[in-house]
């Protein structure tokens, strides 16, 4: 063959193959342009959305182990990306399995909140985010104490929004829901995954440490120096004791008004203190 030609078919099959790369890892959006992509690594693949312009702000949505990006945007109790993303910019994920999301992987069964925490450091480190903020809604309670204690000096303030806990007179409430909720309707999606696997999971996740925060021990959170914002709530899944313990241990901890998600009226007084607490806190280099 012409070494001319060998030299035009080598460039294209080399483009090629990046356009094929480009297109199974996904493209970051440039910063403050809104955009679905995916963080892959391994078997592990996450779909995350980056939004907006400022200082990088992880948002975790509630749901439990359903947790979407979809859950930010239904607006209960309120869009947390369109109030922040003026100002911030606001990283969102689907958690991984979560049966409406597109966030994949296998189910860790030994370390199953860890595992849940490395999908979200590994989407920071993607980005080439070192030193963020988080504001987490519901499952992301138990998500930021974990995040504050294997990342103490990225995390630079968080909020705890309606976060969850164990009760002591519930302490099954969150197997019991997973493992008629979300577990079958995964095994149906994935032949590599048993209901025997899922237990195990769930045992693990919510069994093992059945107490407090799930994620840390309260010695820890006594000791934690990162400021936090909390916002009690107090339904079963919510409850109000818990979240007042910890606000009470966390020397650096901020509380809101109770209840602040009813009447509807005083969702903006929340979200102006969670805007306040925030900015307080941005470094002043950002």
């Amino acid at each position: 063959m012409d070494p001319v030609r060998r030299k035009i078919l080598k460039a294209g099959a080399a483009a090629t193959a990046m356009a094929a790369t480009e297109r199974a890892f996904g493209q970051q959006p440039a910063q403050g342009q809104a955009g679905m992509t995916f963080y892959q690594k391994g078997p592990v693949r996450i779909r995350y959305e980056d939004t907006g312009k400022g200082f990088p702000l992880l948002l975790i949505a509630g749901g439990g182990l359903n947790s979407t990006i979809a859950g930010l945007k239904r607006g209960d109790p309120f869009h947390a990306i369109d109030e922040f993303k003026g100002e911030f910019r606001c990283i969102s994920c689907d958690l991984r399995n979560a049966n409406n999301g597109e966030s994949t992987g296998p189910l860790e069964i030994d370390r199953p909140w860890d595992a849940y925490t490395d999908d979200q450091l590994g989407v920071m480190d993607h980005l080439g985010i070192d030193k963020f903020m988080v504001l987490g809604f519901c499952i992301g309670g138990p998500f930021i104490w974990n995040l504050l204690e294997r990342a103490p000096n990225r995390v630079v303030a968080a909020v705890l929004a309606q976060p969850s806990g164990s009760r002591p007179e519930m302490r099954d409430l969150f197997y019991e829901n997973n493992i008629k909720g979300w577990g079958p309707e995964l095994v149906k999606r994935r032949p590599d995954i048993t209901m025997e696997m899922v237990d195990r999971f769930l045992t693990k996740m919510y069994r093992t440490d059945a107490d407090f925060v799930f994620t840390v021990t309260r010695d820890f959170v006594r000791g934690c120096q990162t400021p936090v914002l909390i916002l009690p709530d107090d339904i079963p899944a919510h409850p109000y004791a818990v979240a007042m313990e910890a606000a009470m241990l966390a020397p650096k901890a901020e509380v809101s008004m109770f209840p602040w998600k009813e009447p509807k009226e005083r969702v903006p007084l929340a979200v102006r203190q969670i805007r306040s607490f925030m900015r307080s806190h941005r470094p002043a280099s950002s």
